[in-house]
């Protein structure tokens, strides 16, 4: 039948009849909202012109093809032709119905304004057309507009079949518009359900969609209508009616800063919107008009595609929870780089703290008192909380720390390298075994929780050894490196890095299971090899937070890198560390060969203390996790019963609760449904984790400048062009820039470019042999990721503290390991700057270290002699 069809004949399912758009607003109408009277020329009648005139196989043919000329040549095919007549009648016949005068003629095609793909802006829409011939005009270049490069382009992206495709036409009665603009009924920047976004402009909508004039953009509250943000932007041009068409007129200067929007139509519009996404049961995407009477009119409505998880306010202010102290992000909190869930910040509050403290107690003679050490969350980052008073006593009897850490007394202590192999890890390793046979079904909820606090202080309390191993591994580097540099090493050589290179370690030694079985035959025996890697390797932890997976629970990852390994890429790591270990050899013969006795002596005894304690330090920190698969099955087990109950929505909901609510869960019979409080908590982690947090509070410039050197990160990192951070990799690359949240992003690293993350844990050295170079958030000379970088051979630079916030994936960057610089090279005008000395109080702390070192050697003496 040759008819348009009035917008209220048509609704949500009539897509192929009236396209997406037409669609919509025919839902519209029959919902009774106030959309502009008009009809559709249904797609019929562009399948008919497109008949009539022969073009449909040709037209396709370009499509298909594509190329540059490809639009061009279907829209002069489309121009060469007039719709058929009995159409043409049949629109003509729909205008006059309007009453004539000036309408609206909008593209409606059926791969438009749908839930999985929105072709927002694909197609053409006229505004302010008057007369029959330009009606039938404005029609057939609509029809036209199915073909334009961009719209192609889109369904081409999509995977939508261009023989599949056709177009309906909306014809509109044009409001007379005061304003017009843009609704999204959700915050498409935070993704809150809560919130409504609003672009306003004076005039037609037509530049405000197109994006080619300043709007006022408003945040308001879905639920109340109350504006949460305003921005008034200065209003230079609006687009107004003109003779054809429309065109842009300049704002009458008294309306350019005026609100075009006040709080009451602001609320009134939302309201309206919230109507319109409760009717299609989904957040939308609302064009509206405001009449010169004050009225609004919906000319639009789509699904909003792409919207992001619900996210809060990021945090501008700091507040601690306890006045008179001092707050660092250090050490473990290196581990931590994101807001704690809620129960695992319950409950590794008190096991660091306990941890901690008992060390102190064995090491300083118990100065700490009540109150003086805590393991708190600011908003949701994890500090370490020493009381002013409290870090007064401890500094005073640091001499006394170094003589238990470095003495006999340091197994008691868990410090040191014996005390850690031979106290510290086996006891951890017990601990995790009494409760990694357990079959979690079979424990009830208070067991559950009991088995996970004994295990996180197991891990913790194994933290707390390892931490006495780190500053022996830097101290004795930072030593030898100072030594090397001022008494060795000659213009031209290698760094003192490549004298402590070539070793074996934890995260290496999987590195090569990888490797070894991206190589091995993929028999039966294949699997069993594969599941005695994770059973070895698989509880590296990417983040200590056990909310995070490991990859015994989710290894794509480790897939991902034997896959790379088996397709031929990135080097033998065999071999790699044989040449490595060769070179060194080679180095260190040719440096003592030119020494003096007493040189050589001193040389031979701080590279041995160097080269012995580096890779202990990456085998202790590559199973501080080691409890953590364990933690997590007992957790998921609890979390699936009560998503059974109705209580949550999915076992790892788990992880959001807080530990009180799970105790009472357990001891109780009552089931509440905790499931928007776990929404919500979910929404404000979210917005916390795009805050920068500070390194220590309160915050005090000055006393972040004197411990800059010794912090993981930071504060700022630099402005301009250039990231700042520490060198620790040597060498300069230029690349793109992936940026990486964690192991859900593996795989899409493209080998070559450059690894940008928050921190690189055990868990991520596979990544390094894919990376050209490595840029973190958190890190610094002696960290894990420095450490593996020298082992690959590729630059970074740790502990910018705003690489991820600043570098854009797909940036292009140059990484300089020697400047501790990553210039963004689409924003810089020179190159970075050059290698600064070390500060003098990396020379401090490299006499502290050294002391330690050498306190430890004459114990050991004194022991001997004395045997």
């Amino acid at each position: 039948m040759t008819a348009v069809v009035a917008l209220g004949d048509v609704g949500r399912a009539d897509v192929t009849v009236a396209g997406g758009k037409g669609a919509n607003l025919g839902e519209l109408v029959r919902a009774g909202l106030p959309v502009p009277p008009g009809f559709v020329v249904p797609t019929a009648a562009y399948d008919a012109f497109v008949a009539a005139a022969g073009i449909g196989a040709e037209v396709v043919a370009l499509a298909r093809t594509g190329g540059p000329g490809a639009a061009d040549a279907i829209a002069a095919l489309f121009a060469a032709h007039e719709p058929p007549a009995d159409w043409a009648d049949a629109i003509t016949a729909g205008y006059a119905g309007l009453g004539g005068g000036p309408v609206a003629v909008r593209s409606s095609a059926t791969a438009e304004d749908l839930e999985g793909a929105s072709s927002a802006g694909q197609q053409d829409t006229y505004l302010h057309v008057e007369g029959e011939a330009a009606v039938l005009a404005a029609v057939r270049d609509c029809w036209a507009s199915l073909w334009t490069g961009r719209a192609m382009a889109y369904r081409s992206r999509a995977g939508v079949d261009p023989a599949g495709v056709s177009l309906a036409v909306v014809v509109q009665r044009m409001v007379d518009a005061r304003a017009a603009g843009v609704l999204f009924t959700a915050d498409p920047t935070t993704g809150r359900r809560d919130r409504a976004a609003v672009s306003a402009a004076w005039g037609l909508g037509e530049s405000v969609v197109g994006g080619t004039v300043s709007t006022d953009d408003l945040v308001v509250d879905a639920a109340t209508g109350a504006v949460v943000a305003r921005h008034v932007a200065d209003k230079a041009v609006m687009t107004v009616p003109g003779a054809t068409g429309t065109r842009e007129v300049a704002v009458p200067p008294g309306r350019r800063r005026e609100p075009v929007l006040d709080d009451a139509a602001a609320a009134e519009l939302v309201a309206l919107g919230v109507r319109i996404a409760a009717h299609f049961g989904a957040p939308q995407d609302v064009e509206w008009v405001r009449d010169t009477g004050g009225a609004f009119h919906v000319v639009q409505a789509r699904p909003v595609t792409a919207l992001p998880e619900p996210t809060g306010d990021v945090p501008t202010s700091w507040p601690v929870p306890y006045p008179g102290g001092t707050y660092f992000r250090a050490s473990i909190v290196e581990q931590m780089p994101d807001p704690l869930t809620p129960l695992f910040a319950d409950l590794v509050d008190g096991s660091v703290t306990r941890s901690l403290g008992e060390l102190m107690a064995t090491a300083l003679g118990d100065p700490l008192r009540e109150g003086d050490l805590a393991f708190p969350t600011v908003n949701g980052y994890a500090y370490y909380f020493y009381r002013n008073a409290g870090l007064v006593r401890m500094t005073l009897r640091t001499p006394q720390a170094v003589r238990a850490l470095s003495g006999p007394g340091g197994s008691t202590a868990r410090g040191g390298v014996t005390a850690w192999r031979e106290t510290a890890h086996p006891a951890y390793a017990a601990a995790v075994a009494e409760w990694a046979d357990r079959d979690p079904a079979l424990l009830t909820a208070a067991e559950v929780l009991d088995g996970v606090s004994a295990l996180l202080d197991a891990g913790t309390r194994y933290y707390t050894a390892v931490q006495s191993i780190i500053p022996l591994a830097a101290g004795s580097e930072i030593v030898f490196t100072a030594f090397y540099d001022r008494l060795v090493r000659r213009q031209g050589e290698p760094p003192a890095q490549a004298l402590l290179v070539g070793f074996d370690s934890r995260p290496l030694q999987a590195e090569k299971s990888l490797h070894d079985l991206a190589l091995a035959p993929r028999d039966a025996d294949w699997d069993d090899r594969f599941r005695r890697h994770l059973a070895e390797f698989g509880h590296t932890v990417y983040n200590l937070d056990f909310a995070s997976p490991v990859p015994a629970d989710d290894p794509e990852p480790l897939l991902a890198t034997i896959r790379f390994f088996a397709e031929g890429g990135g080097t033998h790591p065999h071999e790699r560390q044989r040449r490595a270990a060769a070179q060194r050899d080679e180095l260190t013969h040719l440096a003592r060969a030119r020494l003096d006795p007493v040189r050589r002596a001193l040389f031979d005894r701080l590279l041995a203390a160097a080269q012995s304690t580096g890779p202990v330090r990456e085998d202790a920190l590559a199973d501080v996790g080691l409890a953590w698969p364990t933690m997590r099955r007992m957790l998921r087990e609890l979390g699936r019963r009560l998503a059974l109950d109705g209580v949550v929505a999915d076992a790892d909901d788990v992880f959001w609760l807080h530990h009180d609510e799970l105790r009472a869960l357990a001891g109780g019979t009552e089931r509440p449904d905790l499931r928007a409080e776990v929404a919500e908590r979910r929404m404000v982690w979210r917005g916390q984790r795009r805050a920068v947090p500070p390194q220590m509070l309160p915050e005090r410039p000055w006393l972040s400048r004197a411990l800059s050197s010794v912090m993981p990160a930071r504060e700022g990192g630099g402005t301009g062009a250039v990231v700042r951070g520490v060198g620790a990799g040597s060498g300069r690359v230029t690349a793109p820039a992936r940026v990486l949240d964690g192991p859900a992003d593996f795989a899409s690293l493209v080998p070559g470019e450059v690894l940008v993350a928050r921190i690189t844990t055990p868990a991520w050295t596979p990544l390094f042999a894919m990376a050209a170079a490595v840029v973190t958030d958190v890190g610094g000379p002696l960290s894990h990721g420095s450490i593996v970088a020298r082992e690959y051979g590729i630059p970074a630079v740790l502990g910018t503290g705003s690489a991820t916030s600043r570098i854009r994936t797909g940036q292009e960057v140059l990484v300089d390991g020697d400047a501790g610089t990553v210039t963004l090279l689409d924003e810089a005008d020179d190159e970075p700057a050059a290698v600064r000395p070390p500060s003098r109080a990396g020379w401090v702390l490299a006499g502290v270290a050294g002391a330690l070192v050498l306190a430890r050697r004459r114990r050991r003496r004194r022991l001997r002699s004395g045997a």
